[in-house]
């Protein structure tokens, strides 16, 4: 396994303008407009943003990464749900406006408090964000929540991030990898408890948005099969919605977020394909592996 970093402290890293190495040298995050919030195992801030392997596309690795353009992906997804005209407001300050319908609470990390949906244990899931509209007499008309997932990476690429840190080119690829099991062990078991809690609720009309990298969208089909039925957003579905970043790096400037694509389905849809698995190998590879080992051939 082998990755190579694509963006750094939100630049290219070869990028030589003043305003990347500024981020750089403070290490700070272009799009939280602070000190990076993603760090190594060992607490020390990493900066990477996006990375490649040595063939797939680059994949964005931090969640943050997502929020360019002043979160973007949420006001897109306000749209949806709600129409258009629709402003986003933190859900701290609802009672300072005047209501005409259009107004969208925020819930989530740096606009408002964190909404955790319970489970019957007391622990529960931390929703990443939670969009609600406002009606005009200042009351919750309906809501959606939008979960919001990069992809973690395995391994150690702290010499390329250090020789990128002193302003020196890394041509090697670190000896890191990316964590695409993640898909199945966490991700997709959360967002169907999430989606199966969210259609239970009376005002969540347009059911769960869940965001992502174009690579993470393509594993998560690929495990689930291409036999997915497709829906309008209502309740009890799982709208999913995948970006890239820009292929073309400018010097002293951040790649663009591109939307790429959008499906829904339905939570039960998804959890169907992943309990009974259409997209299975055909009988017998494990015996014709086995026999392969004992025989000593590939």
């Amino acid at each position: 396994m082998a990755i190579k970093i694509v963006e750094l402290f939100g630049y290219e890293p070869a990028d030589r303008s003043a305003i990347a190495t500024e981020h750089r040298k403070s290490l700070r995050c272009p799009f939280l407009r602070e000190t990076c919030a993603k760090t190594l195992s060992d607490g020390t801030i990493s900066g990477a943003c996006t990375v490649r392997q040595t063939r797939p596309d680059p994949v964005i690795c931090c969640p943050i990464r997502l929020y360019a353009h002043d979160y973007r992906i949420l006001s897109d997804i306000s749209t949806v749900a709600f129409g258009g005209g629709t402003r986003l407001i933190s859900g701290q300050r609802v009672s300072e406006v005047e209501h005409d319908g259009k107004y969208v609470a925020v819930f989530g990390k740096r606009w408002g408090k964190e909404l955790r949906l319970p489970n019957r244990g007391g622990r529960g899931y931390f929703v990443d964000w939670i969009l609600a509209r406002i009606d005009g007499a200042g009351q919750l008309a309906e809501f959606v929540a939008v979960e919001v997932q990069a992809i973690d990476t395995t391994g150690n690429y702290r010499a390329e991030r250090e020789s990128y840190l002193r302003g020196q080119s890394h041509e090697r690829y670190s000896k890191g990898g990316i964590n695409w099991e993640n898909v199945n062990k966490r991700i997709l078991p959360q967002i169907i408890y999430k989606g199966h809690v969210l259609r239970l609720e009376r005002l969540c009309a347009k059911g769960l948005f869940f965001v992502c990298p174009t690579p993470v969208y393509q594993r998560i089909r690929e495990r689930l099969g291409g036999n997915l039925r497709e829906y309008q957003p209502h309740p009890g579905s799982l709208t999913f919605r995948w970006y890239d970043i820009d292929p073309e790096a400018r010097e002293g400037e951040i790649r663009e977020l591109v939307y790429v694509g959008t499906y829904t389905t339905t939570v039960d849809q998804v959890a169907l394909a992943f309990t009974a698995p259409s997209n299975l190998p055909p009988a017998g590879v494990y015996e014709a592996a086995i026999k392969a080992e004992l025989s000593g051939t590939e």
